[in-house]
């Protein structure tokens, strides 16, 4: 069995709750074993067979129960621990005014961020694939990060699915 996990894109958003456990509940009635959350946003690490057809299986599922859509973009866990070794970073760390984070892309774009993409003082792409985009995000004066970080997702548009995570969440997964 591979152990996959399940990104799920806008939950715990607004009105979009859910809460693990029910999440929990409901990959384990699409019979995936070993599942478990990881955080409260949206993570879920299960193990199931092949990834053909798992994607639209799990996301009619959980707009089912839950009655609203939720994206779902899928990572094997070696995936996952493939790409932290790799060390997009380039071994930057975070603190007070740096944070890291992950775009996972569903499919491949129709085409690549021109690079390089960033917005100085704000963030920077670091890395590119055709599944995944590493960028470092800079505090704000307001206290956010990388603001600028929302023309990534602008430039690929309602077209491709595609989730963020901070770079913990994903080294959290791949070690979990």
């Amino acid at each position: 069995m591979t152990i996959h996990v399940a990104f799920l894109r806008g939950v715990n958003l607004g009105r979009r709750q859910i809460k693990s456990a029910d999440l929990k509940d409901e990959f384990e009635s699409m019979a995936f074993e070993r599942v478990r959350t990881l955080l409260a946003s949206g993570n879920v690490i299960f193990e199931g067979g092949p990834r053909e057809g798992l994607q639209e299986r799990i996301e009619q599922a959980l707009n089912k129960r839950f009655g609203f859509e939720v994206g779902t973009v899928l990572r094997t866990q070696d995936e996952l621990r493939a790409l932290v070794a790799a060390d997009p970073f380039r071994g930057r760390k975070e603190d007070k005014n740096t944070k890291l984070y992950v775009t996972f892309l569903a499919l491949p774009p129709p085409a690549p961020l021109p690079m390089p993409f960033g917005a100085e003082g704000d963030f920077e792409v670091v890395k590119q694939t055709d599944r995944e985009v590493c960028i470092v995000g800079f505090r704000q004066p307001n206290g956010r990060f990388g603001l600028g970080m929302e023309a990534v997702w602008k430039h690929f548009g309602k077209q491709v699915l595609w989730t963020s995570r901070d770079w913990n969440t994903v080294v959290k997964a791949a070690e979990k």
